[in-house]
């Protein structure tokens, strides 16, 4: 692959793309087999729109595909009848948190069901202007606490279906009297009054685990000066850094009249302050989408665009369109590490069979182990194999058999040991040990969260 080649594709890599219409164009289907990182569907494209996500699929399975669906005022799935579910400002109003995760549960299962992986929601503004032209009832309130509340439940119902969520539009859009689309608007408040009334909703979606956030273009003299928050660096720091959003985060329509610069440039603005992927609104060609690549690739040949926050940024995209294991992030959620497990990166793991129930079954379980022992094995044998590399020792019920807990005592004393309890854990603790890891069970996910704590195969 030639260097340009390789720009192109890193480029094309953050970008969200759109077209016209219920069919693929061969254009677009070209640049998804380029590395187009994938398209918004909008209400025109919606006819059938699981057999067009097929389609797209068919040209590079983990392409991104998002979608307006905020339910109530703003539906791409249900344009022609209207949404069935009631949208944000309403169930604020009924303050019901369980009823929010579950309308988004909803929401998000129809959003699945069409093969659409990013749901550009829920809108986390606090609408505290009451002639807000954009925001309004997309809010779910006037109240920083109840609109934290419900963007957390409905972040965590969206995402319970697999589909991606999408908080919107940070730094918050809830104070303005301009629509973005159309000019330029500014929220003139000091940083402590929007980390009171602006943040903490955002704050409230990363603790929910969102995949993804939106940037609003807005200016902020506090906090972005003279700039649109879309190229702020301060902005994108304050998400990464203070709290600590490690998802991606996205841009709105970079052709919103909101900003004055061409797609293109504000394509390279955006990712040089720390934007991971750039929508492109509604009316997108071919042309279009290959300008904003070559300005992109120009400015990374040219240095105003770190090669590294390209692929910071192209790296970010493609992992929001992985669809999450919820098995294994149950597992990781689960595990409890006592001790140091650091250093056992090349050990040798040790199963020790203890039998199994009735219930349990010939299933397999445990780590992936290069020596299974039971109790009549010594200590020297285990080191033997070992060859001067620390010891993981996994079981099950381990606390039950005095021999194993006489040969994880003996192995302790002379190598480094870490041991694995993947059965009901009890009060017992092995002696010695560096690293005591419990599971709560011995499935795959449960092998694979202990092997990531120990850094093991």
């Amino acid at each position: 692959m030639s260097t340009d080649s390789g720009l192109r594709r890193l480029a094309l890599g953050t970008v969200l793309a759109a077209f016209p219409g219920p069919v693929l164009p061969g254009a677009i289907a070209e640049l998804l087999g380029d590395g187009l990182a994938g398209v918004t569907l909008f209400a025109s494209n919606v006819d059938d729109p699981a057999r067009l996500t097929a389609e797209l699929r068919a040209v590079r399975p983990d392409v991104l595909v998002a979608a307006d669906e905020e339910g109530g005022d703003v539906t791409r799935l249900a344009h022609r009848r209207g949404s069935p579910y009631p949208g944000n400002a309403a169930l604020g109003a009924v303050d019901d948190g369980d009823l929010t995760r579950g309308v988004y549960a909803a929401l998000g299962a129809d959003l699945a069901a069409a093969g659409i992986n990013l749901g550009l929601a829920p809108v986390a503004d606090v609408n505290t202007t009451d002639d807000n032209p954009v925001i309004g009832t997309r809010s779910f309130g006037a109240d920083p606490a109840l609109v934290a509340r419900h963007t957390a439940a409905a972040v965590a119902g969206l995402q319970s279906t697999g589909v991606a969520a999408c908080a919107k539009h940070f730094p918050g859009h809830g104070a303005t009297v301009t629509d973005s689309h159309l000019a330029l608007p500014t929220v003139d408040a000091p940083l402590e009054l929007l980390r009171r009334r602006d943040l903490p909703p955002f704050a409230a979606a990363v603790s929910a685990g969102v995949r993804a956030i939106m940037t609003a273009h807005v200016r902020v003299p506090a906090l972005t000066g003279d700039h649109p928050a879309t190229f702020s660096r301060a902005v994108y720091d304050l998400l990464r850094h203070e709290y600590a959003h490690r998802g991606a985060i996205l841009t709105d329509a970079l052709e919103m009249r909101a900003l004055a610069t061409s797609p293109g440039e504000s394509a390279v603005l955006s990712l040089a302050a720390g934007a991971d992927l750039l929508c492109l609104g509604a009316r997108v060609d071919r042309p279009l989408v290959e300008s904003v690549v070559a300005e992109i690739a120009a400015a990374t040949a040219d240095g105003r665009l770190p090669l590294s926050r390209l692929e910071e940024a192209a790296a970010r995209t493609a992992a929001l369109a992985e669809r999450p294991d919820i098995g294994l992030a149950a597992a990781r959620r689960a595990l409890r590490v006592e001790g140091d497990p650091a250093g056992f990166a090349n050990a040798l793991i040790v199963r020790v069979h203890a039998g199994r129930t009735i219930v349990e079954g010939r299933v397999p379980w445990g780590l992936r182990a290069e020596l299974e022992i039971t109790a009549a094995d010594s200590a020297d044998s285990v080191l033997a194999t070992a060859a001067g590399r620390p010891v993981v020792l996994c079981g099950r019920r381990l606390h039950r058999d005095p021999g194993i807990r006489e040969l994880i005592g003996a192995l302790a004393a002379r190598q480094p040991v870490a041991v694995v309890e993947m059965g009901w854990p009890s009060g017992w603790r092995p002696a010695g040990a560096r690293a005591f890891l419990i599971t709560y069970g011995a499935g795959p996910a449960n092998a694979r969260a202990a092997a990531e704590a120990l850094h093991t195969p």
